[in-house]
C-alpha cells in the first residue's frame, strides 16, 4: 500500500474501545502517533499494536498538549483525530487525490459526523460542523487554554467535503458525563478569568441556545435525540453558571 506522507496524531486517556479502529481507519499513513494521557487501561498495549510511536504525557493545558503532541510530527502535514473518530473510505479517498496535487491551503477543515451510540446527529448545527483537521503544522498551533482552544492558521484554509465519523458517545449516559466535565472546565475558565456573569445573561444564553439549535437548526427532526442535544446546548450555560458561582462564592468564604 502507498503510504500518504502525512502524520496522524491521537491524543488518548481510557480509550482502549476506541483506539483499534481509529488507528485502523488511517493504517494508509506513513506515520501514526499515539500520545497517552496516563490511561489506567490496556489503551497503550493495543496502540502498540499498531505502531511503534506511543509516548505519554500527562494532560495539563489541552491546547499546550495538543501543540506538543504535532511538534512529534516527522511530517509537515498533521492529520488531528480522536481516539473515537474513524476516517471514513470516502474521505481517505479524497485526502489521497490532495495529496497527489498541489496544496495551496496551509490547512483544511473537514465534516464531523456525529453520534450518540448509533444514532447519527444530523441536524441541531451538529451537521456537517467542519472543524480543521489537516494542516501543516509549521503555520498552525492551538491556543493554549484548558477547554476549547482555539486554533490559529497563519494561511489559508480549505475545504474538504467527506466525513470523518465520529463516535461521541455510546450513549445518553456519556453524552450527560461529558457534559459534566466539561462545564467543570468551562467554569474554571470563566473563574479563572475573572468574567462577571449574572443570573439573567446565563438564562437568555441558555433559553437562546436551546431554540437556535431546536427550532432554527432544525433539532426537531431528529427527535428524541434532536431535543436532547439541543437541551444539553442549553444545559451546558446553565451548569457552568452554577459551577462558577459556586466557585466565586467559596473564594468569598
Amino acid at each position: 500500500m502507498e503510504k500518504i506522507p502525512v502524520s496522524v496524531v491521537v491524543i488518548t486517556k481510557n480509550e482502549e474501545d476506541n483506539i483499534a479502529d481509529c488507528l485502523k481507519s488511517v493504517s494508509w499513513a506513513d506515520e501514526l502517533i499515539v500520545l497517552d494521557d496516563d490511561s489506567a487501561d490496556r489503551t497503550v498495549a493495543i496502540a502498540k499494536e499498531h505502531t511503534e510511536k506511543v509516548l505519554s504525557r500527562k494532560m495539563d493545558i489541552e491546547g499546550r498538549h495538543r501543540n506538543y503532541a504535532y511538534s512529534l510530527a516527522k511530517n509537515n502535514w498533521v492529520l488531528s483525530l480522536d481516539a473515537d473518530e474513524r476516517v471514513s473510505k470516502e474521505l481517505e479517498e479524497e485526502l489521497k487525490a490532495l495529496f497527489k496535487g498541489e496544496m495551496k491551503d496551509k490547512a483544511y477543515s473537514m465534516p464531523i459526523k456525529n453520534y450518540i451510540g448509533k444514532r447519527w446527529i444530523k441536524y441541531g448545527g451538529w451537521y456537517p460542523a467542519p472543524k480543521v483537521r489537516l494542516f501543516d503544522k509549521r503555520y498552525f498551533k492551538y491556543e493554549e487554554v484548558e477547554v476549547h482552544p482555539r486554533a490559529f492558521i497563519d494561511g489559508s484554509c480549505g475545504r474538504l467535503t467527506k466525513d470523518v465519523l465520529h463516535y461521541s458517545y455510546k450513549d445518553y449516559h456519556e453524552f450527560f458525563q461529558s457534559l459534566n466535565n466539561q462545564t467543570t472546565l468551562e467554569a474554571k475558565k470563566w473563574f479563572k478569568e475573572k468574567r462577571r456573569i449574572n443570573f439573567l445573561k446565563m438564562y437568555r444564553k441558555a433559553i437562546s441556545r436551546f431554540l437556535k439549535a431546536y427550532l432554527q437548526k432544525k433539532g426537531f427532526k431528529d427527535g428524541l435525540l434532536g431535543f436532547v442535544v439541543s437541551y444539553g446546548g442549553g444545559l451546558y450555560q446553565f451548569m457552568s453558571y452554577v459551577k462558577y458561582r459556586e466557585m466565586v462564592e467559596n473564594e468569598k468564604k
